[in-house]
Order: structure tokens, then C-alpha cells, then sequence
């Protein structure tokens, strides 16, 4: 080969592109992961002996209350989540492929509207009380006993009964994959089949689920403000906004940080463990089995309970509202909603996707270990609750305004004040930083289905890295693409700490809209935009629905 000045020239220039695309990607990771950082950096703040006061005060009940939500959470979940996903894997009974997908119609609802819908159904005016009354013949509420909504428990309830599709996806992938020599095994040694064989080898799957319900639980904010629980993320919103003190705030952020990290750790340890039921394509998936009278009723019971308790009450509560005439026009604040929320979901969608594309490509094709280590850091944001990431976002991007400022000040003499610290700007960068881990994984998981070798073929036929990503390696991954920006869609249309703490002055989203109306116990009036956020949450439902689908259909289930 001739080293000619021309070809010189070329491979330089090859080389530089390259290296900028390499460049940008690190970039945007120290992007995604200065946020994060920045949490620490507040908490070094001078919290002005609030700390010392917090200790002996409420601390101690935020801790306690966080453990006992995290506590009653999980036993609902497991309750609803594990039986269901047993009952679809293996038994054939009436409607089990309809029961499938409607097991995950709870995770379509967000804990604060299950929160809202439940009390009003089961406070003292609520159609429930109200029934009992007539039935009974009591006349006021000191003549009889009913549970309070409100309280610890009533909150593990309606969080349980909307998170446990986290628990039920991976106990139903678990048992779906369990080769059926195992069960034959636990058959012939005359051992309970779910004692003995499924639930042991579907544990480590079982806890990585649990794992993400219990993130989920710390991270929540609407339920517990509702419910009068306070937790660690209730603490964090009361210092900040009540005591406008965001060095305390940050400070017991950090301490909820470690709950966080214990889960993290819970949940990777669980991961590594999941070879125990990892048998290779070879292995033969079991059969449905046709269960007798009373195993088709308790299979009934197992999938209904968790479906009519997570979904269909909630949901029937919001249709009341709208067939007897409330909410069913949207006036201009629910449209203003409406649009607000359209606006910064899809922004936000778009914004990760583009930035985890070049991430994950980058990393995959260009990057070492470091790299690949990076990349996977600025992922992270999605384990931290909104409050927790809403500080770090403030700290981060005032510092940022403070340097624009002070430097404009002495180019110009005139201080610019905070560009980048107000609009609608700063709650599109912490949803984008948090869901940044939506669009990685799904992106990811296009990558790893394409041929090893795939760029390096495109790079030998004389395409560069960006034609090459641009012609071949993005229109293969499109479907997870788009699957990533739905997710990403959802699951920011129904964010509500983050947008509360961020938002500009009288800017709603539809999740704002309806906190702020069930907070003047008006939820009736914002019923129909509850409804509509409810209903953007049912497309990956089935998407998932789907997923489950396909693996079953691999292994022959």
C-alpha cells in the first residue's frame, strides 16, 4: 500500500471524527452523571444546625416509616405478584391467556391516582362506607369499625397493588424458562412442584423484581404526601421547600441514598445468581397443566384479586367521575396540562434515545473497558428517587448558572442572572438524566442481538463509523429504539415529585394537574386527565405483554 499524502489526509481525518464522536459520548456521560455528584456536593452545605434538630425530632420516624412501607409494600407485592405469575405458567384454565397481559394493567396506574381513587372509595362519603351503612342500619361512624386509608398499611396496600408487576414479570419469566426435567424430578420425588422446584430456582429472579418494587417505595412522593406517611423522600420535600434549607434536604437524601445502594447491591447479587435458572435452549419447557375445580378457582382468585385491586377499582372510580358528568371537557388549565405534559414527555423521549444511542454505540464499537464502565454509570440516575435527583440537578446547574453569570459580569459589567436555573429546560434535563437508564437498556439489548461483526464489515466495505451507525446499525435496532421512547414517554407523563419540585411558575403537567386538585380533595374535577395518563401506560403494558410472549414461545411453553 502506497502511503500517498492524500491517504494520509484521509486516515487523519477518519481518525479525528472518530475521536470526536468518542469526545462527545464521554461528554454527555459526565453529563448524565454530574447530577448525581452534585447531591454529595450540596450536602457538604452549611444546613445551619437543622441537622442536630432533624436527628432528635422526625429523622428517626422517617426511617422507621420508610422501613415499614418498604415492609408492607413488598408483602403485597410478593402476594400478588407470585401466584399470578405461577397460575399463566402453569396451568391451563378459562381465560388464561386474557389474564396474561391484564396482570400488568396495574402497572399502567400510578401509585398516587391508586392513592386518590382509593380514598375516595373508601373514605366515610365513599360508595363502600356508604353501602355498609344501609345494609347495617348505622347511622354515624361511631357505630361501627372501618380501616384507615390514610395510614402506614393502607399505603403498602395501593403501592403493592400497582408495583407488584415488577415481581409478577420476573417470577412468570423464571417459571416460564424452568425446564420441565426439574418439575419431573420434584414429580417423581413426590415433593410440592412450587415449594420445592419453582419457587427456589425463581428466587434470585424474584428478588431482582423485588428489588425495583422496593426503589420504586423509597422514590414514591405523591402516595406517602397524601397519605400523611413520612418517609425519607417526604422528609427531603418538606426541609426543602418548608424549611427552604437544601443542604439539610440533601443530607437526608444521602441517607436515603444508602437505602438505594443496599438495593442496588440486593439486586445485582440476585442477577449474578440467575443461572440456577438459566438451562440452556436445549432444555424442554413444561407444559400447562389442566388443573381440576377447585385448582381453576384458586387460579381465578390468584389472577382476578391483584387485577381488580391494582386496575379495574381504580379505573372504575375515574369512569364514575366522567359518566356522572365531571371532568368531561377539558377547560383551559387541563388542556394547558394536556399539551404541557405531550410537550415534555415527547422532548424528553427524544432526547434520550438520541444521547443513549451514541452512548451505547460508542461504548460498543469504539470504546474499552472504560468506556463501557462510563457509559454504564451515566445509566444510573433511574435508581435515584426524583426528590433525591431533583437536588442534585438545582446544585449542578445553579452552580453552572453562577459561572455563566460571574463571567458574563466581567465581560459585560452586568450580571445575567440565572439563564439555565428557570423554564421548563431544567425539568427536561433531570427526566432526561433519570430515564436515561430506559433508553440505554433498551437500546443495549437491540445491540447485543446483531452480529458481532457487523461495523467492522461495514468499515471494510469503506463506510466510516458515523455512515456505518447511521445506514446499518440504526435501522436494525429501530424497534428498540422506539420501544425505549415509549417507555421513556409513559414513565415521564406520569413523573410527578421531579416536575413539582422543578417546574416554572404556573406550569402544569397532567400529573401536577390532578396532585393538585386530589390535594383540595377535588380529584372528581381532574378525573379525565387521570384517566388519560392511565391510559398512555397501557401501550407497554402490551409491549411487555408481548416480550413475555416471545420467550415463552422459545422454549416451547
Amino acid at each position: 500500500m502506497v502511503d500517498t499524502p492524500a491517504a494520509t489526509s484521509i486516515l487523519r481525518g477518519t481518525r479525528s471524527r472518530g475521536a470526536a464522536w468518542s469526545w462527545a459520548a464521554i461528554l454527555l456521560c459526565l453529563v448524565c452523571i454530574t447530577p448525581i455528584l452534585f447531591v454529595f456536593v450540596a450536602a457538604t452545605g452549611d444546613a445551619e444546625g437543622l441537622w442536630g434538630h432533624l436527628f432528635e425530632t422526625v429523622l428517626p420516624r422517617y426511617v422507621a416509616n420508610t422501613l415499614g412501607l418498604m415492609v408492607g409494600v413488598a408483602l403485597v407485592a410478593l402476594g400478588f405478584g407470585i401466584p399470578g405469575a405461577w397460575a399463566v405458567s402453569r396451568y391451563r384454565f378459562p381465560g388464561r391467556r386474557l389474564f396474561e397481559w391484564m396482570l400488568l394493567l396495574p402497572a399502567a396506574v400510578p401509585a398516587y391516582l391508586i392513592a386518590y381513587t382509593y380514598t375516595d372509595f373508601l373514605e366515610y362519603a365513599g360508595p363502600v362506607q356508604g353501602a355498609l351503612r344501609d345494609l347495617f342500619g348505622w347511622s354515624s361512624a361511631r357505630d361501627y369499625w372501618f380501616p384507615e386509608i390514610r395510614s402506614l398499611e393502607g399505603a403498602s396496600l395501593v403501592m403493592g397493588a400497582v408495583l407488584y408487576p415488577y415481581v409478577y414479570l420476573m417470577a412468570r419469566t423464571a417459571f416460564t424458562l424452568t425446564p420441565a426435567s426439574l418439575f419431573e424430578a420434584g414429580r417423581l420425588a413426590n415433593r410440592n412442584l412450587f415449594w420445592s422446584v419453582g419457587l427456589p430456582i425463581a428466587r434470585p429472579a424474584i428478588v431482582a423484581g423485588l428489588a425495583l418494587v422496593l426503589m420504586e417505595t423509597i422514590s414514591d412522593f405523591g402516595t406517602v404526601e397524601y397519605f400523611a406517611v413520612e418517609t425519607l423522600t417526604l422528609g427531603i420535600f418538606n426541609v426543602w421547600l418548608g424549611m427552604n434549607n437544601l443542604p439539610a434536604a440533601a443530607q437526608i437524601a444521602c441517607l436515603a441514598f444508602f437505602f438505594v445502594l443496599a438495593l442496588l447491591i440486593l439486586e445485582r447479587y440476585a442477577r449474578s445468581r440467575r443461572q440456577y435458572s438459566d438451562t440452556g435452549r436445549k432444555a424442554v419447557a413444561q407444559t400447562a397443566i389442566q388443573p381440576g375445580p377447585a385448582g381453576t378457582a384458586w387460579c381465578l382468585a390468584a389472577c382476578l384479586t391483584p387485577i381488580v385491586v391494582g386496575f379495574v377499582v381504580p379505573v372504575g372510580v375515574l369512569l364514575s367521575f366522567v359518566l356522572r358528568g365531571y371532568s368531561l371537557s377539558l377547560e383551559d388549565a387541563a388542556l394547558d396540562a394536556v399539551l404541557n405534559s405531550l410537550l415534555i414527555s415527547g422532548a424528553t423521549a427524544a432526547t434520550v434515545m438520541a444521547v443513549a444511542a451514541l452512548i451505547v454505540f460508542v461504548s460498543v464499537y469504539r470504546g474499552g473497558r472504560w468506556m463501557r464502565i462510563l457509559a454504564a454509570m451515566a445509566a444510573v440516575g433511574y435508581a435515584f428517587p426524583g426528590t433525591i435527583l431533583a437536588i442534585g440537578v438545582v446544585t449542578a446547574i445553579g452552580a453552572l448558572d453562577s459561572g455563566i453569570s460571574a463571567s458574563v459580569e466581567v465581560l459585560t459589567g452586568v450580571p445575567s442572572g440565572a439563564l439555565l436555573s428557570s423554564g421548563i429546560g431544567l425539568v427536561l434535563f433531570a427526566c432526561a438524566v433519570r430515564f436515561m437508564a430506559v433508553g440505554y437498556g433498551a437500546i443495549t439489548t437491540g445491540v447485543q442481538r446483531l452480529p458481532p461483526n457487523m461495523m467492522n464489515a461495514s468499515r471494510v466495505l469503506g463506510h466510516g463509523f458515523a455512515s456505518s451507525f447511521r445506514h446499518v446499525i440504526l435501522p436494525l435496532v429501530r424497534t428498540s429504539i422506539l420501544a425505549g421512547g415509549m417507555l421513556v414517554f409513559v414513565d415521564v407523563m406520569k413523573e410527578l415529585p421531579m416536575t413539582l419540585l422543578l417546574r416554572p411558575f404556573n406550569f402544569e403537567t397532567m400529573a401536577t394537574h390532578v396532585y393538585q386538585y386530589a390535594k383540595d380533595e377535588l380529584l372528581e374535577e381532574a378525573a379525565l386527565p387521570a384517566l388519560m395518563i392511565v391510559a398512555a401506560g397501557i401501550g407497554p403494558v402490551i409491549l411487555m405483554n408481548a416480550a413475555l410472549r416471545r420467550i415463552g414461545a422459545g422454549r416451547g411453553g
